[in-house]
């Protein structure tokens, strides 16, 4: 039999099983869709805390309290992206397994280190609520010097300026509090009072801000600016009662080069806390998010596999039915092959089908559900390609036993058949 001929048969058995084939199409369209949208949301997802992260700049590091261990290799663990230092304490004590305080005797020894431009203290995670227009809203501020701008250079301002060394009772605004989604016109601007209010060791207390800048708006949701209210250092630490205790130190490297030696140095002179740099964060939450995509791809997977059972189901039957048929094929000198790819060809037509209305189906749901909750899905044609022929190799597999089966039948025996 020449190729189109044995494409022919197979469209035409297609045609007079369209009820069948219609249920074989929609179980790996469902597959195919489950695993594009799915695997197309982690990377968008993967694609915008990327951007995120690289937006702290290459030269940036992140200094947090944290455990210090030993290493049974000897020295700090080069190869663990967030690191703690067992080294000497400067500051006297023991430099046993404990957490540091980061306060302005940890902003000093910074400040001494070879190569380090800029040294920032931030302290974070102060819950306020306020009222405006009748409405009542819940943020956290963050309290910085005016370093914070510099060290931070992704954060910019377009109404106002950013926060001076001598302010006090200031704020420096996002965008989505100077203009919350909600509102359809900007609540907050330059030169307005925030009236805030927390609770502070059982102590219900009141602050208020007179507004001196507004963020251009980000859009980003890992490490976004757009809900942030900064205030100077010193009226977060009287406000909150701190006591001078930080809860990150943020450190700008001269130049990217020196961000390795800069951070072994930190670790050496600092006991007790961990170095975190932006390419070392980006590589953690990058693994986090393979392993995420790999089990969620891999679950919707499972229902190709029930897809290619229905489907050997479903040619098991067709090769029974077509039996006499077979039969008559191989009387007129049709060979073994011939049948063999008659049967793979009703297979491969359902996992190309399948496979290119489930991608294309897959992007379209992604691409929605992104919008939904402010997303930019990564649709990837490439990755359209790998899943429609991962479908059409679970088409072939699923339907090549039914295949050889009719591809070995006895034709004496098969014309027999009623």
């Amino acid at each position: 039999m020449l190729i189109w001929d044995i494409i022919d048969s197979a469209w035409n058995g297609v045609k007079s099983r369209k009820f069948r084939f219609v249920l074989n199409l929609i179980g790996i369209l469902i597959g195919c869709a489950a695993v594009t949208g799915l695997i197309s949301l982690t990377q968008g997802l993967s694609n915008n805390i990327s951007g995120q992260l690289g937006s702290l700049g290459a030269s940036t590091i992140t200094i947090i309290p944290g455990s210090s261990f030993n290493n049974p290799l000897g020295g700090a663990n080069p190869s663990s992206p967030v690191s703690g230092s067992a080294a000497s304490n400067p500051f006297g004590g023991s430099s046993s397994t404990g957490t540091r305080t980061l306060d302005y005797k940890v902003v000093n020894t910074l400040s001494k280190i070879t190569d380090i431009a800029f040294v920032v203290p931030v302290d974070s995670g102060g819950a306020v609520t306020y009222s405006i227009n009748g409405k009542t809203y819940s943020h956290s501020l963050t309290g910085s010097t005016d370093v914070y701008f510099q060290v931070n250079k992704s954060i910019e301002v377009v109404q106002g300026r950013v926060l001076l060394r001598s302010d006090s009772g200031v704020a420096v605004i996002g965008a989505d509090i100077a203009q919350p989604t909600d509102s359809a016109t900007q609540i907050i601007g330059v030169g307005d009072r925030l009236k805030v209010t927390t609770t502070v060791n059982d102590v219900t207390k009141q602050l208020t801000l007179r507004v001196v800048g507004v963020l251009k708006k980000t859009g980003g949701s890992f490490g976004s600016s757009d809900s942030a209210i900064i205030i100077p250092l010193s009226t977060f630490d009287q406000f909150f009662e701190k006591n001078g205790r930080y809860s990150t130190i943020q450190v700008l490297a001269t130049s990217p080069d020196v961000i390795d030696s800069v951070s072994h140095s930190i670790k050496a002179k600092i006991s007790n806390i961990n170095v975190i740099t932006a390419a070392a964060a980006q590589s953690l939450v990058s693994s986090v998010l393979g392993t995420i995509q790999a089990v969620l791809g891999g679950i919707a997977a499972i229902s190709l596999v029930v897809a290619g059972v229905g489907i050997i189901n479903t040619m098991t039957i067709s090769v029974l039915e077509r039996t006499r048929e077979i039969g008559v094929l191989k009387a007129l000198g049709a060979k073994g092959r011939d049948i063999l790819f008659l049967f793979l060809s009703e297979a491969i037509l359902t996992g190309v089908v399948g496979g290119i209305i489930g991608a294309a189906l897959g992007f379209v749901v992604s691409s929605v559900a992104g919008n939904l909750i402010g997303l930019a899905v990564d649709v990837n044609l490439y990755l359209g390609l790998i899943v429609v022929g991962f479908s059409v190799l679970t088409c072939v597999a699923s339907g090549i036993y039914p295949a050889w089966h009719a591809a070995k039948m006895n034709p004496v025996e098969a014309l027999r058949s009623e």
